[in-house]
């Protein structure tokens, strides 16, 4: 026997990132992977079909991490990876030492977030200050999955 502990995760039965959608189907504010990151679509145009070919679909999107701009063109029968999002709504209960300590909807308190050192920082504090009860104020932006734990964008 090994003296060592191995550790499986495993996953569940979706556990795929993202799932295939016709490009067709894709919609404005929609999310799609491009160039490899996931992306909110923020502009979306076709092109007629030539005389060989397909129509294709010229999309440009946010990435939802970073805020960088993505521009991708594809055939409008061809399909794209769509990320799959999952948005969490934390609670803060409290600010300490510079990490807020959240709690999610399942009730599970998490206190590993700092926080930001941005405009949206200062006004997660400004808010949480002039709250009277703590309990009331919810801040929808707070991602436990953006930057391994950080604030996102609000995607």
């Amino acid at each position: 026997m090994a003296d060592t502990d191995l550790d499986f995760t495993t996953g569940e039965s979706g556990a795929s990132a993202t799932i295939p959608m016709q490009c067709s189907a894709l919609r404005k504010n929609g999310y799609v992977v491009l160039k490899g990151r996931p992306c909110k679509i923020v502009e979306m145009s076709t092109s007629k079909t030539g005389k060989h070919g397909h129509a294709k679909v010229n999309m440009v999107g946010i990435d939802i991490l970073t805020n960088k701009k993505y521009e991708d063109m594809c055939p409008s029968t061809h399909n794209m990876d769509v990320p799959h999002i999952k948005r969490n709504e934390f609670q803060l209960l409290n600010i300490t030492d510079g990490f807020m300590s959240l709690m999610g909807d399942n009730g599970d308190v998490r206190e590993d977030l700092r926080v930001p050192d941005s405009d949206l920082g200062k006004e997660i504090e400004q808010k949480f200050a002039a709250s009277e009860d703590v309990h009331q104020f919810r801040y929808p932006g707070l991602c436990a999955v953006c930057y391994g734990g950080g604030v996102c964008s609000g995607h």
